[in-house]
């Protein structure tokens, strides 16, 4: 099992690749030369000999000694030539542009796995890690800049394709959305960019939403791509595509709503507080005593323990919080051994269970005092938060009211808005539930994507210009409109 994961080996169900083959005969025409790049054990190279015949080269390459040998004696006999080469090796240039050669068909199911499984697997069939979405400072450290080794893949096969020729892969659709995404960004968008999705669940017993991706060697500047719900061109289709620098899930929505994006406005989001020591730093409360998440009841000073909303309270609407949390800071980098004078008994507490803290992985804390979180600022103590779990597409947004007369964290999954005044917070969270604003985020969120909802996304619309659209604006105006200004501070 340990061998099928690092090198992504999810070998491909005859039947599908014969589903796929079939597509493409309505997509191209009678391909030159095929090329399975890690063909496994052959099955698509199979297929396409089935649909071509032997008017057509065929070729395998393969890293795996037993899936070459199994390929070569199962289809050599109908002229197929399966080669032993590593992918990352491989002089792909050379290899896919020969003058004999024009249309090319590229076809294939590279590995399913990311940069970071192959590192904590310790695998050693790595590329060079490059941070190809041009990612810096702390969305690289955070894990942002982490990749399919399918989209490194993909995207070199398709630099390498000639003008004539096809690529077709399948992978997961978020994969595909990134190549296209790093292709537009570069201006080197490719024709007839499809995306054909089926059921990896029922194909290769993954949860994951999939595609076979299609596009050809042709350059375009069109930056955008069809999406078929299944593998036929009959099915429903959408577009999604690349617009003022950022990827869109519906063109149309988000042209139609544009005008909501951008513009001045002093409301910021935010996001929830980050400690990575769940079973030490949230509690379940009852009477003066918290339980932790090692079964031990501790009683510490109350000014230091806020109420807490989990990103799946947000999400599921629930207002009551089930739980509490110890705010070691105010703001970043404050000192923490404050509580020694300030909060003996949290201080012994945080002593004690001070290896959970040393152990934590993530680099924000480096550098930072022992017992630090992230994500924390004058704004994590609005009295008032509008809040958005990040792990559900549905846009609902929350209202947040003070608990026992005490600010309600949320965890660093959800992002909120802070006010001091709930008038205000009603307004905009009225504003946001709008039909207007579900269609302009509605457009920039991919409901494929592990966290769907983002900060960058959110950002994306203006309070003011949302208000403005409504006829609202003199309403946010009326209220103050300023008083979240101070949060930044």
């Amino acid at each position: 099992m340990r061998q099928r994961k690092v090198f992504g080996d999810f070998q491909t169900p005859p039947g599908l690749a014969r589903k796929v083959v079939s597509l493409l005969s309505d997509l191209i025409p009678r391909p030159d030369l095929v090329v399975e790049p890690t063909a496994g054990r052959g099955s698509f190279l199979e297929a396409a000999i089935q649909q071509w015949g032997a008017d057509v080269a065929y070729e395998g390459y393969e890293l795996n000694e037993t899936h070459v040998k199994s390929a070569s004696d199962r289809l050599e006999p109908s002229g197929a030539q399966i080669y032993r080469q590593d992918f990352f090796e491989h002089d792909w240039d050379r290899c896919l542009r020969r003058p004999d050669f024009r249309k090319v068909l590229v076809l294939g199911n590279p590995p399913w796995v990311t940069n970071s499984e192959l590192g904590r697997l310790r695998a050693d069939n790595l590329p060079v890690k490059t941070n190809a979405a041009g990612y810096s400072g702390m969305d690289a450290r955070t894990g942002k800049s982490n990749f399919d080794i399918a989209e490194w893949m993909i995207e070199r096969l398709v630099e390498a394709l000639p003008e004539e020729g096809s690529l077709a892969v399948l992978c997961k659709t978020m994969t595909a959305r990134r190549v296209l995404r790093s292709l537009w960004r570069q201006g080197r968008g490719r024709r007839d960019a499809r995306l054909f999705r089926f059921d990896a669940k029922a194909e290769f017993d993954v949860s994951a939403d999939a595609c076979l991706f299609y596009a050809t060697g042709v350059a375009t500047e069109d930056r955008s791509a069809q999406v078929f719900e299944t593998l036929s061109l009959k099915s429903g289709s959408s577009r999604f595509g690349y617009v003022d620098n950022t990827l869109v899930s519906d063109m149309d929505a988000y042209h139609e709503y544009s005008s909501l994006g951008g513009g001045s406005s002093p409301y910021r989001w935010r996001s929830g507080i980050k400690h990575d020591a769940t079973q030490v730093m949230e509690f379940v409360r009852q009477g003066d005593a918290y339980a932790n998440g090692l079964g031990e009841w501790v009683q510490l000073e109350e000014d230091f323990v806020y109420p807490l909303l989990k990103s799946s309270d947000v999400g599921n609407g629930r207002t009551a919080a089930r739980k509490h949390v110890l705010v070691t800071q105010r703001r970043t980098g404050e000192d923490t051994a404050k509580f020694r004078e300030a909060a003996p008994r949290i201080w012994e507490y945080l002593t004690c269970h001070a290896s959970h803290f040393d152990s934590r992985a993530s680099s924000v804390y480096r550098g930072q005092p022992r017992f630090a979180m992230f994500g924390i600022g004058p704004y994590s103590f609005a009295p008032w938060k509008v809040a958005i779990s990040g792990f559900y597409d549905s846009l609902r947004f929350l209202l947040v009211s003070p608990q026992g007369g005490r600010p309600v964290m949320v965890d660093d999954t959800c992002y909120f808005l802070p006010f001091d005044h709930r008038e205000e917070a009603e307004l905009v969270i009225d504003l946001l539930g709008s039909e207007a604003a579900r269609r302009f985020l509605g457009s920039l969120v991919f409901p494929d994507t592990k966290r769907p909802v983002t900060i960058d996304i959110l950002r994306r619309i203006s309070i003011d210009s949302l208000a403005r659209h409504l006829h609202r604006l003199d309403d946010l105006r009326e209220l103050g409109g300023q008083s979240v200004l101070h949060f930044d501070k």
